[in-house]
Order: C-alpha cells, then structure tokens, then sequence
C-alpha cells in the first residue's frame, strides 16, 4: 500500500513540474477560471500519460517545493465534474494529506489521474476554452495540440519506481497513530485495526441532542495511506462501525430566526476487504428544506442590503451582525428554495466576508462546500 506522504515528498524529489506531474499552491474549482484551468490540466495529464498514473500536488510553492498546504477539500463528488466536462474523462481521486508541521485545518491535495484509454479532450467550452480542445503536456506546460499518432509511453518505468520506493512499512505506520493520537489527544483520539491490516483513527467532541450522539470538531484518518478522510470545525457528524466497515454521516445545521434542525448531508462507508483492500462510497443523503417563500423574500432583500453596506464600508448595528453572521447559511437556504441569483450574491461578498472576520468567512467557505457537494450530484 502506497503512503501518500511518502509519495508527494518522493515526487517534489525527484524532478521539477514535468509530463506526469504538477504542482499548484491551490485551485478554486467554485470559479469559472479556476474550474476551467483545474479541467486543462486533468486533460493534459491524462492525455500525457496513457498508461500510468499522473498526478497533481495541491498546497506547494512553486519556487522552492516548501509545503504550505490547503484548507481540506471532501468534495467526493469531483469525479462528476471532470465526466461531465471531458470526453474519455481518466478515473480521478483527490486525497487530503496531513503534515506533522501544518496546522490542524491544512493539508496537501494530491490528485491521482489515470487514463482509461481514448484521447481525452473538452466536452463543451468552459471560460476561454473552447469544446473539443485537447491538451497536452509540453515539459511543465499544459498546451493545446493536433494529435496525428499513437501518444507514445514514456513515464511508466519512472512513476512504477517512484511509487514503490512510496509504499507503507511497519514503522511509517506506528509513527502515523501515534502523531495522530498526540496531536488530538484534546479531543478522546481512538483506533481501530479493520482486517488485521487497515489503521484507522478517529477524534471528535462528543455531544447528545435529543438522545442522539453527535460529533463536532472530527477528524477522521487512514494511517496505512496517511490520508486525511474527514476534517472540520463545523460540521456535526455521527459514526458507528463494525469488524468490516466504518460509517460516517455528515449533517448541516439549517434554519431561519434561530430555529435551526440538524439536516442529514451525506453518508460515507468504507469497507475494508479480506484482500487488503478497500472502498469508500459517498452517498448524498440531503434534502434541502422548504421555507415561507414571503420570508425568505425579506431575508434575501436584507442579505443584499447587508453586502452592499460591507461594500462602503458602513458601521453595523448589533442586530446587523447577527444577520451578517447566518448570511451565508440564508443566501444558501435562498438558493436551495428557488432563488438561483442567491448564490452568485454570496460569492460577490466573499471578499467583503473575509475581510470583515474569520469566522464569516469560515460559515460562507462551509455553505459554498455544501452546494458544490449538491451541484456535482
């Protein structure tokens, strides 16, 4: 089994940007631009290299290869996005590594790409791209080409090497859980061993609502691949498992005037078999709720007067913040009940949202994370 730590500290080694590799310091697919580049570089990648692995390091400076990191990204749903987008789309994963050296709510992207043969090329045009584009890779460089042959295979011996000098041994696995439960040793860390083989670590703050036991605060690791599997400060999830599998399912806290419900989102179980070996399904469980179209009208037109008062720069009242403070959630709540202009208001206050402090802009980053969750579906 290959560790992923391993992997990305083996590729930043070995070479520069290159035909089967490359490195971004973050993407933004909620973008048309970012989305539109993120899909360029897929393209290229797999066209590049038919038949192995190709891969993108998320979290890196470009200059020197330092390790900055990302906020985690649990869009399980990506794969939708690059079908949707490519002919001949490769089989995608984006993976959540954890550094010992970055804080709890960063981590490196790593995006694994395989082709699964047939050129692959854009479906429809997206930003200034136009449908039926191929892309290549030319050294570091994603660029349109004419294909006229066979794509010849050249980077299969160097990624073969370079991921078996990245597989897991007995001490990359100890060390592992015991960083793990250290690091969160503030929030009741526990393992568990699936199959003999697979280590899997949990942390989180439990709460009771109504006899139902919930977790805040989750974070969620498989230490054989040093992957990150669930992480938030927000979110409220429950857990359970047995011998051969461990489920999560994720809830959202929605509501109008301070009468909020806990809203099942998504539900994720990963089954570990006797072949070391294992899944992992995601299943969006969500059903928005339906509220008083009149109310949510005054809460639309007052979320907009809010913005535009960011915007100038204007003092808010005390009853203005507490809005200012479930905007995002509301916008979202908007949006899910028909009001399709809701969510291009609230990116236009993102950067009015960042300024003004973190904790908006942590509530706006978690209602863009669920509708891309429920778009991509």
């Amino acid at each position: 089994m290959i560790n992923k730590r391993l992997l990305i500290k083996n590729l930043l080694a070995h070479n520069d940007e290159n035909s089967f590799y490359d490195k971004k310091r973050k993407i933004d697919i909620g973008q048309k631009e970012g989305k539109a580049k993120f899909l360029k570089h897929i393209c290229a990648l797999s066209n590049s290299n038919p038949k192995n692995n190709s891969f993108i390091v998320i979290g890196v400076e470009d200059e020197d290869n330092s390790i900055r990191g990302v906020d985690f990204f649990d869009d399980s749903k990506i794969q939708n996005l690059i079908n949707a987008y490519l002919t001949n789309p490769p089989i995608i994963q984006y993976e959540n590594i954890p550094f010992p050296h970055l804080p709890d709510h960063k981590v490196v992207g790593l995006v694994t790409i395989r082709a699964i043969g047939g050129l692959t090329s854009l479906r429809k045009n997206i930003w200034k791209y136009y449908g039926g584009t191929v892309f290549f890779r030319d050294g570091s460089i994603s660029m349109p080409k004419v294909f006229k042959s066979n794509i010849k295979d050249v980077n299969s011996k160097i990624v073969g090497a370079i991921e078996r000098n990245s597989h897991n041994n007995i001490e990359h696995t100890l060390d592992g859980v015991f960083d793990f439960m250290n690091k969160r040793k503030d929030y009741n860390p526990r393992y568990k061993v699936f199959k003999e083989y697979f280590v899997l670590c949990w942390a989180g703050q439990k709460k009771v609502v109504k006899d139902e036991v919930f977790f805040s605060r989750v974070d969620i690791a498989l230490i054989n691949d040093q992957v990150r599997l669930f992480y938030s400060a927000l979110d409220e999830v429950s857990i359970s498992f047995d011998n051969n599998s461990f489920k999560i399912v994720e809830y959202v806290s929605l509501g109008l005037q301070d009468n909020y419900k806990y809203y099942p989102l998504e539900e994720t179980v990963i089954e570990f078999q006797d072949n070391a070996s294992y899944s992992i399904n995601s299943t969006l469980i969500f059903k928005a709720p339906e509220f008083d179209k009149t109310v949510l009208h005054h809460i639309y037109n007052s979320n907009n007067a809010l913005v535009e008062r960011l915007k100038k720069g204007s003092k808010l009242t005390l009853l203005q913040e507490n809005d200012l403070n479930n905007l995002p959630a509301t916008f979202l709540i908007c949006y899910l009940n028909g009001f399709h202009d809701a969510i291009e208001k609230l990116n236009e206050a993102k950067p009015y949202l960042k300024a003004y402090n973190n904790a908006i802009y942590l509530r706006y980053k978690e209602s863009i994370r669920i509708l891309r969750k429920v778009k991509y579906n």
